[in-house]
């Protein structure tokens, strides 16, 4: 499906680890405003690989032009499903990452000097096949959630934040990305100037390597909960931009 002359395009947003998609509530309120057509979908988190192919098979059943926009972890999900779905005209990446094809989310954020996550991070169990057989996945340690997650929001969102929590499969930290979409799609990026969860340092030098229109904000890593009206003014520049490019 090729981009439709002067159709506005449907703006997907994908969320990030431990969270869901209503972290993208005060941006989709205001593109709708804006007369945007937003999907948000359910970000499995069960791995790059897995969640990659489950957003892909969505996006090539969406009809017409497609900006897509990704936080966090769901940025590596989203330079993947990418590069199989002809309907997707741009990426935005919030706070996200913009892996390079062989690389792990793991071993980049190892490299960062602004994040804490790591040492945030608490390890639970659940069942992965038959027999018995289980898998690991990862949950913020609801004490550090503020710190590393969200300092700028107050303590009683970061409460419900802490309880509300998705935890996310040691595949979204290990699985080897494939080739980035960024490198054929324009890409447009919001760096949180605070971010210690992906890492203000690595969310900006993806964003440089692939080549993206890059708008920095003050605050922490849910931007888009913290600065709403920003990351949607981004969002809303990549989309008038892509309209305009197939138009």
């Amino acid at each position: 499906m090729s981009a439709q002359t002067g159709v506005k395009p449907t703006i997907v947003l994908v969320h990030g680890a431990f969270a869901d998609a209503s972290s993208w509530n005060g941006v989709i309120e205001r593109l709708q405003q804006q007369g945007y057509a937003v999907i948000a979908p359910a970000n499995p988190l069960r791995g790059v690989a897995a969640d990659s192919a489950y957003i892909a098979s969505l996006l090539g059943q969406i009809d017409g032009p497609v900006l897509l926009g990704g936080h966090s972890y769901g940025g590596a999900v989203i330079t993947n499903a990418a590069t199989s779905t002809p309907n997707v005209v741009g990426l935005v990446y919030v706070a996200a990452f913009a892996p390079e094809e062989g690389e792990t989310l793991g071993d980049v954020e190892n490299g960062s000097k602004d994040s804490v996550l790591n040492a945030a991070l608490i390890q639970y169990n659940y069942p992965a096949g038959p027999g018995g057989q289980t898998s690991v996945e990862f949950a913020i340690n609801p004490a550090m959630i503020r710190e590393a997650f969200a300092a700028d929001l107050p303590p009683e969102t970061t409460a419900l934040m802490a309880a509300t929590q998705r935890p996310a499969a040691v595949a979204a930290f290990s699985d080897v990305c494939g080739p980035p979409a960024w490198k054929k799609l324009p890409s447009w990026a919001v760096v949180a100037t605070g971010d210690k969860a992906a890492g203000a340092d690595v969310v900006r030098s993806q964003a440089q390597r692939a080549g993206a229109d890059i708008v920095e904000v003050e605050g922490s890593h849910v931007i888009m909960i913290s600065q709403p009206q920003a990351v949607t003014d981004h969002i809303v520049k990549a989309a008038q931009a892509v309209a305009a490019a197939h138009r």
